[in-house]
């Protein structure tokens, strides 16, 4: 008699889904309130491009020597505590005045973040079914881009109409209520020690990985050049609806993409990806084209945001099906880099800026989506 086949464990990974819905608003959203941190703290621009840096620096630095010395933590428990860590730095930074608070405030945010990233995927597969463990890694991100469409115009708007604390404050409250929510519902899963066979070295001496790495790295720095920079984009082309109206059409394309993941990921993960990189080669285009048509450029957005939500959820797809074993390894390697990529386009972005206009950023950007579109449709071995 055959096996009766498991269930998709739904309300476990919606739950996780909402870890990673409230991890990444800390990290994009000192970009929708940058006008009102830079009056409220009395600092430039590029200083505020440099929180986001600064926080996705600390991720980039400390993630492969944090995963090696936590894998052996039972996974549950690790969660519990980096959400805790995460919540108070968030309300730290609310109830801050000091710029250089802030920035350590940021680092110990990162930190955390660079543990809980590439742990909580693995940790969605080893839940999962087997047979569906890209469904599992595109519900669980699926918290990446419904913050992006939903936490971050939100947040935005209350920075906005309030003040700029009151959204790191709230970020704070809520990650303590879903601490609580993992101690009651989340299943207990042990760590595993690290070995030669799962440690970072391995992982990158593998050409896949290599390739993958290559592909993150320029697709991250082309969105976060200029998502970093969004709201100087947004007064450079008179954007009608300002800041708010933007993020959340680019939201409502980045909430599109998480229903296509979730259902096509595991059998057209190579095409979805190509797509994704066309979309946001296509968008950069029609903000250097159609600037000042208004349809176009809310058009614009909205692909952007389609391209821009499943970044995370395809990259780590990808880096699961090369590794059989080790994956918080090796998807801590991969965001690693992809968090480096964030430090990188928050500074070229910032220096572009400086030296000519935004627009610079966004032809840089449009640039190295065609790069990394390139080595998608090459990569039919590693991807198909």
């Amino acid at each position: 008699m055959s096996s009766k086949p498991q269930k998709f464990p739904w309300f476990i990974m919606g739950l996780m889904s909402s870890v990673t819905f409230m991890a990444i608003l800390p990290e994009l959203l000192p970009s929708g309130i940058l006008p009102q941190m830079v009056e409220g703290l009395g600092i430039d621009h590029t200083q505020v491009g440099f929180l986001v840096g600064i926080y996705a620096l600390a991720t980039a630095v400390f993630t492969i020597p944090m995963i090696s010395l936590t894998l052996a933590i039972n996974r549950k428990k690790l969660l519990m505590w980096l959400l805790i860590g995460l919540s108070i730095s968030n309300v730290l930074v609310g109830l801050s005045s000091s710029y250089h608070f802030i920035i350590i405030c940021r680092v110990v945010g990162g930190i955390c973040a660079c543990i809980l990233w590439p742990m909580i995927a693995a940790y969605g597969t080893r839940i999962a079914p087997a047979n569906q463990h890209g469904r599992a890694i595109a519900v669980v991100m699926a918290g990446v881009t419904l913050g992006i469409s939903i936490g971050v115009p939100v947040l935005t708007s209350i920075g906005t109409l309030v003040n700029w604390r009151a959204p790191f404050i709230l970020i704070g409250l809520l990650i303590a209520i879903i601490a609580l929510l993992i101690y009651l519902y989340l299943p207990s899963i042990e760590g595993e020690k690290l070995g030669k066979s799962n440690s970072p070295f391995t992982v990158l001496k593998m050409p896949s990985m290599l390739i993958i790495m290559t592909m993150t790295s320029l697709t991250v720095t082309a969105h976060y050049a200029v998502y970093t920079y969004v709201s100087l984009l947004i007064e450079s082309i008179h954007f009608v609806g300002g800041i708010r109206l933007a993020l959340i059409i680019f939201g409502i394309g980045s909430a599109v993409s998480v229903v296509i993941f979730a259902r096509y990921i595991d059998q057209y993960l190579q095409t979805l990806i190509v797509s994704m990189l066309g979309l946001g080669a296509i968008s950069m285009a029609m903000f250097i084209l159609f600037s000042s048509t208004n349809g176009l450029a809310h058009l614009a957005f909205f692909l952007w945001g389609v391209a821009f939500g499943p970044v995370v959820t395809m990259f780590q797809a990808a880096v699961s099906k090369q590794i059989e074993s080790a994956k918080d390894v090796a998807t801590s390697v991969q965001s690693s880099v992809f968090n480096f990529s964030i430090m990188i386009a928050s500074y070229v972005g910032g220096r572009l800026i400086v030296e000519s206009s935004i627009v610079s950023v966004v032809y840089f950007a449009l640039f190295l989506f065609l790069c990394s579109s390139v080595i998608a449709l090459l990569a039919k071995r590693t991807l198909g």
